[in-house]
């Protein structure tokens, strides 16, 4: 169906409960609705429809309408190439709402971050412990609060040690992080553990909030902030600028000349290119194959030298602008990079074939760390770690952007839920990018590399924007806003997704199995300022703080 069809089902179903409903922008819905309301209608949109989460985010309201608070429900019909956002206004007398998350188990954390960062509570959702905040972040401040500075960091209040779930009777736990030598960012894993059998899980991240969203909303323009998107990941930078340009050209319905698209995808590629032989290298690593590790990122470096010929970069190619790309690539280089290419899918189909005889290899991949069919939809876990378990999305296919709808993408997809599934996926993937930088190539037109942007881009509207990147869907929303800056900013990388099926991943693997297991979906964790250390003769626990650290820092190096 397409939007005009959505939005008189969903009149038809729900009648009186939708306030209003607008198809401001193509193939992106917006209901508003009381509430009371949210609940049902994101549960008919999620498990109804069939529907796959995409993100809630939360906006502070107050200067737009009576000093209300936004929460919006985003949700993804892939066959329809929709987008569908649920807006809820809340009062700020009456800051709650019902949670979504018993029905929509992928709402989890995305519901716990709007209670951490807006103070909006989720009524009856099943766990609502502290998720993006410090575990010392003082109570009653709320950073996403319009009144809350960009620039200030609370000094924290107490030492407090992070809530965490208390292991079944009988098993013992064993932590893994924040530090571990194969997962070099940090995160803790709290392992459940009967023997070496993993029988549950519990997780805590979020050691470092960078606050790019909110320096988002700050002080830069529309055109400075996709410079700051591209450091929200130092691997998937190209797709989260690309995200966010096209989520403000989405809302103030500019159109980018086709050349520019063209680009956008071929840069797009290279980084997907680059990033699968990188984490090919890794995953090798991690399992003491380092053979892997030296073949994978030695047909990985020409990829990274042609990126810096063409943009003046390795990574962070910085080439988008609202409206376009800051860089072209000649008709001279094309021979080049198509020779590039093919050698890389060459000696890329090398490794596939070795890989695909070695026993011992095999034996630590196949059949391990399964995800399930039904746990990923469930979860709406994203990009190879779905399409490994049989879940054929890929928003190059189900909400076309740049070139992407004027070439042939073809959706790689297994069925065997496991880490050799997820690992086929991501190999057949180069070969895949490798076709499609060459239909670019030889498809791309003539013309300009921007967009005449000749008048203010309207406040008050909201766009939003999916792009593949090479862990999944990134996806960024957009209110503009006045003085050429956006009121709202939200980004959420595929990362945020995934993580949330990891317990059902490594339920009933051994112990060994898991440093591997959480690698096969390619996490990206952060960078951390926080740690608790203990000392080993008195057993005491201490928590340090940012100040803390910065003094002993500062204290050791002196001279």
């Amino acid at each position: 169906m397409n939007g005009k069809e959505f939005i008189k089902h969903i009149k038809s179903k729900f009648k009186r409960k939708i306030v209003k409903s607008e198809e401001q922008v193509k193939n992106q819905i917006n209901i508003w609705i009381n509430k009371k309301d949210a609940k049902e209608i994101c549960d008919y949109i999620f498990n109804g429809m069939k529907g796959r989460f995409v993100i809630t985010a939360g906006t502070d309201y107050r200067e737009k309408s009576d000093k209300e608070f936004l929460v919006s429900h985003e949700f993804s019909l892939a066959e329809d190439h929709l987008f569908v956002i649920v807006h809820n206004l809340i009062s700020e007398e009456e800051l709650e709402i019902d949670s979504i998350t018993p029905n929509v188990p992928a709402a989890d954390w995305a519901e716990r971050e709007v209670q951490d960062l807006l103070g909006i509570k989720m009524i009856n959702h099943p766990d609502p412990r502290r998720l993006v905040v410090a575990d010392d972040w003082p109570e009653g401040v709320y950073p996403f609060r319009k009144d809350f500075p960009f620039d200030e960091f609370p000094e924290s209040v107490f030492e407090y040690r992070p809530k965490m779930k208390e292991n079944p009777k009988g098993s013992v736990v064993v932590p893994l992080g924040p530090f571990f030598p194969t997962l070099e960012e940090p995160a803790y894993f709290r392992l459940f553990v009967e023997g070496e059998k993993i029988v549950g899980c519990d997780y805590r991240g979020f050691y470092n909030h960078k606050g790019i969203e909110k320096l988002g909303e700050s002080e830069l323009n529309y055109n400075q902030v996709p410079f700051l998107a591209e450091r929200i990941c130092g691997i998937c930078g190209t797709a989260h600028s690309t995200c966010y340009c096209q989520a403000v050209e989405n809302a103030a319905e500019i159109e980018v000349p086709p050349r520019a698209k063209f680009i956008r995808s071929i840069a797009g590629e290279f980084e997907r290119i680059h990033s699968h032989l990188l984490w090919l290298g890794i995953a090798g690593h991690v399992i003491g194959f380092d053979t892997i590790l030296m073949q994978a990122w030695r047909i990985r470096e020409p990829i990274m030298w042609l990126s810096e010929k063409l943009t003046g970069n390795r990574k962070t190619y910085g080439i988008n602008l609202v409206g376009g790309v800051r860089r072209d690539i000649p008709k001279e280089m094309h021979e080049e990079i198509i020779e590039i290419i093919n050698k890389i899918d060459k000696e890329t189909r090398a490794v596939l074939d070795a890989i695909s005889t070695d026993t011992p290899l095999l034996m630590r991949l196949e059949g391990v760390g399964i995800l399930k069919n039904e746990d990923a939809i469930k979860y709406s876990v994203l990009g190879p770690t779905a399409r490994a378990s049989g879940v054929a999305i890929d928003v190059r296919v189900d909400h076309p952007y740049a070139a992407y709808d004027m070439v042939q993408v073809n959706k790689v997809v297994e069925t065997g839920e496991d880490i050799l599934a997820r690992t086929l996926v991501r190999i057949k993937e180069v070969f895949e990018s490798v076709e499609i930088i060459k239909q670019c190539l030889r498809e791309m037109p003539d013309g300009p590399l921007m967009a005449k942007i000749d008048k203010p881009i309207p406040p008050d509207r909201i766009g939003v924007s999916s792009v593949e990147a090479q862990r999944g869907e990134a996806h960024h929303f957009v209110m503009t806003g006045d003085d050429n800056k956006p009121y709202r900013w939200k980004a959420r990388a595929p990362t945020y997704q995934n993580l949330q099926a990891v317990p059902g991943m490594i339920l009933d693997e051994t112990i060994a199995d898991v440093p591997i297991s959480i690698a096969s979906y390619d996490p990206c964790f952060s960078c951390t300022e926080r740690m608790e250390t203990v000392d080993v003769k008195t057993g005491k626990v201490k928590i340090y703080t940012k100040k803390e650290l910065e003094e002993l820092s500062r204290n050791k190096y002196k001279r």
